[in-house]
């Protein structure tokens, strides 16, 4: 299932959701600029590499947040910056710029270490938005629970379909682990899975209480 949108009215302007995807595009740019070799040594400089993290966790640590804004090629960095673009804005209305921005940096920098430390021994630098974003979903998910995301299905021929938020991010955090647990190899799983429990966890200790709309039909009052 791929997101489309959510059934929510008004995010607002969505300030910091723009500057990260913005800080992203920025820095793709750049490792693109670098031609192919540069780009490779910039992910084995910049990215996080949980076996060097592990031999020097002080020295080795802002890896975590240079690891943020590498990606390693157009649909890499398209399909992150698409889910934080549906999930994103929402959250940021409901926690507000500041506590917003830190949830993500939070969940990325919490993501990092959930997948060191499944798997420490790995020299495989680990680089990408998705576990701050995974945070941004685990948000979502706590704060808008009654709200609907319209998804592409893809059995043929392909559906649109509306299903609860709820469902759509408990049924994907459930596939990052089945992933993790099997060991499926070329993505982070367990930085999804971490990222997810972070950013749920920050949401509901950093979530002000008033009342927001969670979709276009009625108002429901969260009692964070």
């Amino acid at each position: 299932m791929f997101p489309i949108r959510d059934s929510i009215n008004h995010h607002g302007p969505a300030l910091f959701t723009r500057l990260l995807i913005a800080a992203n595009v920025l820095v793709f740019f750049w490792q693109v600029s670098l031609g192919p070799e540069g780009f490779q040594r910039a992910v084995f400089e910049y990215g996080f590499v949980p076996k060097l993290f592990f031999a020097d966790p002080a020295g080795e640590f802002g890896r975590i947040f240079t690891s943020m804004f590498l990606h390693g090629g157009f649909e890499h960095i398209l399909g992150n910056l698409w889910f934080l673009w549906i999930f994103g804005p929402a959250v940021e209305a409901r926690l507000g710029g500041g506590r917003y921005l830190l949830t993500y940096l939070l969940a990325g920098v919490g993501a990092a270490l959930t997948q060191a430390f499944f798997l420490p021994a790995s020299t495989v630098p680990m680089i990408g938005a998705s576990g701050a974003i995974s945070g941004v979903a685990g948000a979502y998910f706590l704060l808008f629970p009654t709200a609907w995301i319209l998804a592409l299905v893809w059995p043929f021929p392909p559906l649109f379909m509306w299903f609860p938020a709820a469902f759509f991010l408990g049924y994907w955090v459930f596939i990052q682990l089945l992933y993790g647990l099997v060991g499926l190899p070329g993505v982070a799983w367990w930085a999804h899975v971490g990222g997810f429990v972070v950013g749920y966890v920050l949401a509901r200790w950093l979530a002000p209480r008033r009342l927001y709309h969670d979709d276009p039909f009625w108002y429901r009052e969260y009692g964070f």
